[in-house]
Parts: structure tokens; sequence; C-alpha cells
């Protein structure tokens, strides 16, 4: 009996470390950081290659004249020399700011809206598909109402990011709350969660991706909100990235609007890197993301 006994322990004991040794095997045998960097980072450059191709290749097929379309050569070096100026930097610091700014209230009004809405039943037959309605509303529609109640200011800027992007943030608290599998409100409640307890350590955390995607969807609608309202505002005492893409218009200066578009896609492409990054954060924490290979 007691030889059995020590003969089941030394062969659960065997088949634990098999398991631990092919685990690490596996980990062993995954790519390294380079090679993961490199395999997200080359389709970005081919992709990057290839539209600057297409676009060297429309400016020569002559379809527009240079003054309107040039190549990317003088863009990119007009590109260089707009990085090392100060016009940049100011206009970049007056646009992130008003992008913050008007962001931060965007989630915070998006939060309590979605919450609200998601656990009041009288909120949610009130608000709810009026919610989806804004969100669907294109935001440079809100401007003359923006630019009648509060004229040509930082304040009618606000208004519309703030409205463009809160819509979207109530949506994805909406949708993360609503997909809680009620099993684990219930579990919670037996543990003794109740009230802002119950939110804080069980809603919040189940419902956190969908959070985090409606998130990423409102700093898109603010940020476009944010380029609409200052190519419409144009505030003469205050530089931004907008205006001076006004302003490269009104001037017929092609290269320079050219480079001010790419600054503005860069900005996007790094905002949503950081959602990606934070993304994948919650994905390997709730353990659906291969670690191994990612």
């Amino acid at each position: 009996m007691a030889s059995d006994t020590l003969t089941g322990s030394a062969r659960t004991d065997a088949e634990i470390s098999g398991l631990d040794a092919l685990e690490i095997a596996g980990q062993e045998k995954g790519p390294s950081r380079v090679r993961r960097l490199w395999s997200a980072t080359w389709p970005k450059f081919a992709a990057l290659a290839l539209a600057v191709a297409l676009w060297q290749a429309v400016v020569w097929s002559g379809w527009k004249e240079p003054w309107a379309l040039p190549g990317p050569a003088v863009v990119f070096a007009d590109l260089g020399h707009y990085l090392v100026s100060a016009a940049l930097w100011e206009g970049l610091a007056t646009t992130a700011r008003r992008a913050a700014v008007g962001f931060a209230a965007a989630v915070a009004v998006g939060l309590l809206l979605g919450l609200g809405v998601a656990r009041v039943k009288v909120l949610r037959a009130a608000l709810g598909s009026m919610i989806t309605a804004l969100q669907t509303m294109p935001s440079i529609a809100w401007f003359p109402l923006a630019i009648l109640l509060f004229q040509l200011s930082e304040q009618a800027i606000f208004f519309v990011v703030v409205l463009g992007a809160a819509p979207s943030v109530a949506n994805g608290v909406i949708h993360g709350v609503d997909y809680v599998p009620p099993l684990l409100v219930r579990a919670g409640r037996n543990l003794g969660a109740r009230g802002l307890n119950l939110y804080r350590y069980v809603i919040a955390p189940a419902a956190l991706p969908a959070i985090v995607a409606g998130l990423k969807q409102g700093w898109a609608f603010a940020w476009r909100s944010l380029m609409a309202g200052e190519l419409l505002v144009v505030i003469a005492t205050r530089t931004s990235i907008g205006a001076q893409l006004t302003y490269a218009r009104e001037l017929s200066e092609a290269p320079r609007l050219m480079a001010i578009m790419i600054v503005i896609l860069v900005v996007g492409l790094l905002v949503d890197t950081a959602f990606g990054a934070a993304d994948k954060a919650i994905r390997r924490r709730w353990g659906v993301l291969d670690q191994a290979g990612n």
C-alpha cells in the first residue's frame, strides 16, 4: 500500500516535472524580443514604402501640377525644416493641450454617463439610443452651434471635442458593463462586495477591455473634432497645428501643408500605439495573450 502510494506520488512528480519542462522548453523556443519587434514593425515600413511609391507614381503621371501636388522628396525636405522650427512645437503644444483637456473632460462625462445608463433602467430607456445617435453625428455639424454660443474661442473647440468623444466613451462603458457575466456579479456579492466595492473589484475589472476600446474610439473622435475645430476656429493670438494647416492652404504652400498632415498622422499613430500597448497589457493579464508569441 505504502509502496503504491510512493509510486503514485513519484509518477505525479514526474508528470509535473515533465509539464514544467515542456512549458520552459516552449518559452525558450519563443522568438526573441528583437524578432518580435521586427515582425511588428516591418509591415508598417512596407505599407509606408508602398504609399510613398504610389504617391511618387501619381506625381510622375502629371495628374496635378507640382505646385499643387509636390513629390515625396520635396515634402520630406520641407518636413525636415518644419521639425526644427519653433512654429511646429508651439503649435503642437497648443494642440496637445486642447486635446488633453478636451479628452479628459470627455472621459469624465462618458464614464459617468455610461455607468448611469448601464445601471439605471430609466436612464437607459431615456438616453440609450440618444447616445448612439450623438456618436454617429459628424462632429463638424456641431460647430455652427458652438460658434453661435461661444464665438470663435477656445470654448467652441472644447465644446465640440467633448461632444465628439464622450458618446464613444459612454458606449464603451455601457457595452462593457452589459457583458459582465451575472454569475461573476453574484459571486462578488456573496463575497461581500457591495456598492462602490462591487464596481471597483468586480464590474470595472471585468468591463475594462470594452472600456479601453471605448476610450480608444473616443480619442479618435476627439482628435478628428479637434482638427476640424482648429481649421474652422482660427484664433490669431494662438498658433496651432490646425491653424498652420489653414495658413499653408491659404498661401498655397503645398509642401508645408503636406508636411503638417504627416505630423498629424504621426501623432495619431503614436497615441494609437499607446492604446494598443494598454490593450495588450490587459489581454496579457486576462491570460488571453500568448506571451511567447507576442
